[in-house]
C-alpha cells in the first residue's frame, strides 16, 4: 500500500511530539513515522525519530551539483564542496577540523550530478553543536584563496589519474556522446581546462545561486525528538531570509538521441567495451492511485537481473561460460534529467569483437525473450533485499528521505518503488527493454590494431 500522510488526529498520543506542531505532516515510510514541514523561508524539514542507537545523522540537500554548472565551469560544484569546510566568516580550516575531531563527529560536503549535500553524524549529546557548525559552513563559507589553489591542484591530479584508467576514459567518451553540451557529459571533477580557469568569484557565484533556503532539504534521523530537531533547525536556519527573486530555472541544452561509436586507441593489457542507451529519468507518478509500474522500476529490475552479483546473467554467460570478461557489469543511475543504461566488459584485446557481440546480444535479448518465472522472482527478491539493506542506519534513512523529497517523488515513493517491483511482469520488462534498448551508443578502448579490425 502506498504511504499517505497521517493527520495529527489519527496518530496515537504516544507518537505525537510533545509540542505544538500544526505545520507537520506525518508519513509512514520504511516502517517509521517521518515528520515533514516547510519552514517560513522555504526549507523542507524531515525528521525521523529512531532511538535504537545514540546517534543522530543529518543530510542537507540542495538541487545543483553538475546540473547547475554554467557552460565552461565544469568542476565548480566539486571545488565548492572541497573548499567549503576550509573556512567560514568566523572559523579557520584548522578550527573547524579541531571542533569536529574533538568530539569524534563526522561532517562532510559532497556534490553529484544533480545535487549538493552537507552531511553530519554524531552522538545525540553533540548534535546541536555540530549541526550549528554545519549551518555556518553551508551559509557563510569564506573560500580562502590558498585553500582554493590547494584543492584545485588536487582536483587536477585527480583528473589526470582518471585519464590513466581505461574504464574512466571510455566512460568519459560515452558520456560525451550521450549528452553533448549537457552538464551530464562531464566528469564530476570537471576538465583540466575548466578547472584550471576556475577562481574564487566562480565559487562564490555558484554558492550564491544554489545555496538558498528555498532550495534546501534537511533530513534528520536518530535519537532526537521531533521537538528537539525542529528547535535546532529553527535556531540555525530560521533567520535565513529567502531571496526576493525565485530561484531561476536552469537553462539546460537538450539531450538529443544520436547513437554513435567512440573508438579510443590505447596500448592497454585489456580492451574496454561499453554499450550505452539513453534511459528515462526518474519522475513522480501521474497520480497516487496509479498502479502501473514505471519504466524506471522495470529498468532497475533488468539491471539487477543483468549485473546483480556472481549469479547475474552477464557474469554467468560472458565470464563463467565463455571466459570473455575480466570484469563485466551494468548500471542505471537515478537522474533528474534523462539518464543512461550501460553495460560494460573488460576483455583481452583479441576478444574485443567477440565481447562486443556478446554484450550487445545479452542486452538485446531482453527485447525479445521473456524472463522465466524463476528468473523474474530471483531478480525481484535480490532487488528488494538489497533495497531493504540500504535503509538500515540513521544516515541511510536521512539520505533516502531527503533524496526522494529532492527528486519530487515524495516520502510515499519508498512503498511505491517496492510495489512497482513486485507488480512487474516478464512481458512488462520485455516491452520496456524494447522501448529502451534500440541502437546503442558504443565506446571501445583498446590497442589501435584491434580497433582498426572492428
Amino acid at each position: 500500500m502506498i504511504a499517505q500522510p497521517i493527520s495529527q488526529s489519527s496518530v496515537s498520543s504516544a507518537t505525537v511530539p510533545n509540542f505544538d506542531a500544526p505545520n507537520f505532516e506525518v508519513f509512514q515510510a520504511v516502517h517509521r513515522q517521518v515528520y515533514r514541514r516547510v519552514l517560513d523561508n522555504g526549507i523542507i524539514l524531515l525528521i525521523t525519530e529512531n532511538p535504537a542507537a545514540d546517534i543522530v545523522s543529518a543530510r542537507m540537500l540542495m538541487q545543483g551539483g553538475q546540473r547547475a554548472e554554467a557552460i565552461g565551469k565544469a568542476g565548480v560544484a566539486h571545488l565548492v564542496s572541497a573548499v567549503m569546510t576550509k573556512g567560514t566568516a568566523t572559523r579557520s580550516s584548522f578550527e573547524i577540523a579541531e571542533q569536529v575531531e574533538a568530539i569524534g563527529a563526522s561532517l562532510g560536503t559532497d556534490s553529484s550530478a544533480d545535487h549538493f549535500q552537507v552531511t553530519v553524524k554524531t552522538v545525540s549529546a553533540d548534535f546541536h553543536e555540530i549541526f550549528a557548525l554545519a549551518g555556518e559552513i553551508l551559509r557563510s563559507p569564506s573560500f580562502p584563496e590558498a585553500e582554493i589553489e590547494l584543492e584545485r591542484k588536487l582536483t587536477l591530479q585527480g583528473i589526470r589519474s582518471q585519464q590513466e584508467q581505461p574504464l574512466s576514459v571510455a566512460m568519459d567518451k560515452l558520456r560525451q556522446a550521450l549528452y553533448g553540451d549537457h552538464p551530464y557529459a562531464d566528469s564530476g571533477l570537471g576538465t583540466l581546462e575548466s578547472v584550471a580557469q576556475l577562481n574564487r568569484d566562480d565559487l562564490q557565484t555558484y554558492h550564491q545561486t544554489v545555496f538558498r533556503p528555498d532550495n534546501l532539504i534537511i533530513s534528520i534521523a536518530g535519537r532526537i525528538t521531533v521537538a528537539e530537531a525542529n528547535a535546532v533547525v529553527e535556531k540555525v536556519f530560521g533567520d535565513w531570509a529567502k531571496p526576493a527573486q525565485p530561484m531561476p530555472p536552469l537553462e539546460l541544452p537538450p539531450i538529443v538521441h544520436n547513437p554513435q561509436t567512440q573508438l579510443t586507441p590505447q596500448d592497454t593489457a585489456q580492451s574496454i567495451v561499453i554499450v550505452g542507451y539513453l534511459a528515462p529519468a526518474i519522475t513522480p507518478s501521474s497520480s497516487p492511485s496509479d498502479t502501473t509500474p514505471s519504466d524506471y522500476a522495470a529498468l532497475k529490475l533488468l539491471n539487477t537481473y543483468l549485473s546483480g552479483g556472481l549469479s547475474s546473467r552477464l557474469f554467468i554467460e560472458l565470464r563463467e561460460k565463455r571466459g570473455l570478461a575480466y570484469e563485466v557489469s551494468a548500471f542505471y543511475p537515478m537522474r533528474l534529467d534523462i539518464s543512461f543504461f550501460v553495460g560494460y566488459i573488460g576483455t583481452a584485446p583479441n576478444n574485443t569483437a567477440t565481447a562486443l557481440e556478446g554484450l550487445r546480444d545479452e542486452i538485446h535479448r531482453l527485447t525479445e525473450v521473456l524472463l522465466t518465472e524463476e528468473e523474474l522472482q530471483v531478480a525481484k527478491d535480490k532487488f528488494l533485499g538489497q533495497y531493504a539493506l540500504s535503509k538500515q542506519t540513521n544516515a541511510q534513512l536521512a539520505q533516502t528521505f531527503a533524496w526522494y523529497e529532492m527528486l519530487g517523488l515524495g516520502l510515499e515513493y519508498d512503498d511505491r518503488l517496492q510495489n512497482d517491483i513486485r507488480n512487474l511482469t516478464a512481458e512488462t520488462l520485455r516491452i520496456t527493454a524494447k522501448r529502451t534498448f534500440g541502437q546503442p551508443y558504443l565506446s571501445i578502448l583498446g590497442p589501435e590494431s584491434v580497433l582498426n579490425s572492428l
